[in-house]
């Protein structure tokens, strides 16, 4: 797989991602659902608790990663939900150290939004990934 970064100007680098990601014969494409912090069972984990479900929502989308024989390497595309964007913000540094880690910068949206499924969920990541 070939990825070429699209960033016509550089300001979204500073923030560890890339505005454009092409990428030519991607071979396999991963979509992967919203992951929350949930439990093996689904039962949400870290109510209230940002930091916690971060750290979580993170762990179960590499789950989801792993089983399809991909990691945090593989993701070109990645949504965060979250319901509350001003909280979120002093904790991204996870999910940033995470992605930096696997020395990928996905594009990236951020969105906050009303609620999400689970009541008490803060946040959800969605991601697309790509291997050979």
């Amino acid at each position: 797989m070939q990825r070429t970064a699209i960033n016509p100007t550089t300001w979204s680098q500073e923030f560890g991602f890339n505005q454009g990601e092409l990428v030519v014969s991607p071979g396999r494409i991963l979509f992967v659902a919203g992951q929350t912090a949930t439990d093996a069972n689904g039962a949400p984990q870290h109510i209230d608790d940002m930091a916690g479900q971060l750290q979580l929502a993170v762990a179960n989308l590499e789950a989801v990663l792993t089983e399809a024989g991909m990691s945090l390497a593989n993701v070109v595309r990645l949504n965060v939900f979250t319901t509350d964007v001003d909280a979120l913000m002093p904790h991204y540094g996870v999910l940033g150290a995470r992605l930096g880690e696997a020395q990928v910068s996905p594009v990236t949206t951020m969105v906050g939004v009303t609620r999400l499924a689970i009541p008490g969920q803060l946040i959800e990541l969605e991601a697309t990934a790509c291997s050979k």
